[in-house]
């Protein structure tokens, strides 16, 4: 950003007027998600550029019937700074700290705050807050929470009601007050929290954390690194004319629904089931009956035209009940003179992998992994180390990519046209690493590496989950959803990007925008908690419709 800002200067896009389209587009913000006319605004000034941003958005809050005032964190001189003359001209109320004993007057204004901005340091943060500026930052804490505690003990009625358990008081009083949910007083964030390492994540103890945070041009990677991504509330991207050719190479990207809709593959109305992609599912053993199912499920609601599962024998009719729309590879489960001490019907083998290499070439794509257990010989013979592995798209998961992982430089038996979507213990033991070493690293560097150093397509799940290709590029996907930690939630995700890469999509493409389609299905769900995978998988048709 530095770099930018310093490139857009020079070509005419000067400090002073981002900073102004900066200040416009962090009112034009606030203005669109909560009422301004006659509220309370209280901007925390800083010294720099972040606090400029603050002063002009206070300006444009106040010309729309706010009641702003500013609490300058360091003196600012009217002669000089044409942003703090521009509010003392219109009489707006605006206090040094230096000037403030014990906090009084900022300690005063948060008892009547409906709306502070946070305005204080930005993205330049490195070292921790120390001095005046964390007691500062903390008198505000505390000013806040005593500011909701007052707001919740007014809004608490004297009437308790013992048989109506619906919610019509709390949707008529949100009717009367117009209001959004997020609780009063609600902080804004100018870039990023104060506090917050906009290239680590670390987040300082004293840092504010926001309801919503309007950043500049671009997100920043601490955005979306945690402990730091908890502070960052909704997350909204204004743009102040920095165009893509003032940004050096940056070859990561976060999805945008936008980005999506670009990826979703056509519909055409005269389409048959072979246009819409025939999938082949190799998954489940009898102690994960419920994977396949899962997967084609996910397959089904994100287009697939024909599923195939490649299941044991025992699974294949209680599959077949909860899911008529599949069809069955005939498999055959024995193991040839061996006695494993299990079901023959329960697992699959190195005989099933031999069926399947010899019907690959009948589907779009393969799908190989979901609740395999151990499953070693079948894809050591799936696989082989010649690498005459079936030569189609092919999405590896969960046990698929664990066997993998027992077998020496495995990457090397994978055909061309690979995604491999681990979780992060699934990417520890694909690099050889303890769980502890992996969790140290950086998540998109990580995903980056490996991808090149394996040569496939690699999305590494989890809050933020990053598709890494091989050629140096990431796409971030903006979702930390807890609603998706639910047993079964990756088996969906695996149908609907084996789905993709049936009706054609690259395996850079699919990976994007299946882990987008599963995200936005579990934000269209509405719920926080208690959604069955299964329920994402029937999410997935809202997801698309939205895009």
């Amino acid at each position: 950003m530095v770099a930018a800002e310093k490139t857009a200067d020079s070509q005419g896009n000067t400090y002073a007027q981002m900073m102004e389209t900066a200040g416009r587009g962090l009112a034009q913000a606030i203005i669109a998600r909560w009422p301004v006319q006659e509220a309370s605004v209280l901007v925390l000034v800083g010294p720099g550029n972040n606090g400029g941003d603050g002063l002009v958005a206070g300006r444009y809050l106040a010309e729309a019937g706010a009641d702003v005032a500013f609490y300058l964190f360091k003196p600012r001189d009217p002669a000089t700074d044409e942003n703090y003359a521009k509010i003392q001209q219109m009489g707006l109320f605006a206090v040094d700290a230096s000037f403030d004993q014990r906090f009084r007057v900022l300690r005063t204004r948060l008892r009547l705050t409906d709306i502070l901005i946070d305005a204080l340091l930005g993205t330049g943060v490195t070292r921790p807050i120390t001095g005046d500026l964390a007691k500062l930052l903390q008198q505000t804490a505390t000013g806040l929470a005593e500011r909701r505690a007052e707001l919740v003990a007014a809004a608490r009625s004297a009437l308790t009601n013992l048989t109506d358990f619906s919610d019509k008081e709390t949707r008529r009083e949100g009717d009367r007050e117009n209001l959004s949910p997020t609780p009063s007083p609600l902080t804004v964030a100018v870039d990023c929290p104060s506090g917050l390492n906009c290239d680590t994540g670390e987040l300082d103890p004293v840092a504010l954390p926001a309801d919503l945070t309007v950043t500049f041009a671009g997100p920043k990677r601490g955005h979306f690194v945690f402990p730091g991504a908890t502070s960052v509330g909704e997350l909204v991207v204004a743009d102040i004319g920095i165009t893509p050719e003032m940004v050096e190479d940056v070859p990561v990207e976060v999805a945008t629904l936008e980005l999506a809709r670009d990826l979703l593959p056509a519909r055409p109305k005269d389409g048959h089931k072979g246009t819409f992609g025939k999938l082949l599912i190799a998954a489940g053993c009898e102690k994960y009956r419920g994977a396949p199912l899962l997967a084609a499920r996910g397959a089904f609601r994100a287009g697939a035209g024909l599923v195939t599962l490649a299941v044991p024998t025992a699974l294949r009719l209680g599959i077949s009940i909860a899911l008529p729309e599949a069809t069955y590879l005939d498999m055959t489960d024995r193991r040839h003179g061996e006695d494993t001490g299990r079901s023959n019907e329960g697992w699959l083998t190195a005989v099933s992998a031999h069926t399947i290499r010899q019907t690959a070439s009948s589907y779009d794509a393969l799908l190989v992994g979901p609740g395999l257990g151990d499953a070693d010989d079948f894809i050591t013979t799936l696989f082989p180390a010649d690498g005459t592995a079936p030569d189609l798209p092919t999405l590896i998961d969960a046990d698929g990519l664990n066997a993998l992982a027992r077998l020496d430089r495995w990457w090397q038996r994978l055909p061309a046209r690979c995604v491999l979507t681990p979780h992060p213990a699934e990417m520890a033991r694909l690099m050889g690493i303890s769980l502890a070493e992996l969790l140290a690293k950086d998540r998109i560097e990580t995903a980056v590496a490996q991808a090149s150093k394996w040569n496939q397509v690699v999305l590494f799940k989890g809050a933020y989950t990053v598709v890494a290709a091989p050629d140096g590029r990431a796409t971030l996907l903006p979702f930390a959803s807890p609603v998706l930690a639910v047993g079964g939630s990756g088996d969906v995700l695996s149908g609907v990007i084996a789905t993709l890469l049936g009706q054609g999509l690259s395996p850079y493409d699919a990976a994007r925008l299946g882990g987008a389609l599963h995200g936005l299905a579990g934000e269209r769900s509405g719920r926080k908690f208690g959604l069955l995978a299964s329920e994402i998988a029937d999410w997935l048709p809202e997801a698309i419709k939205l895009l």
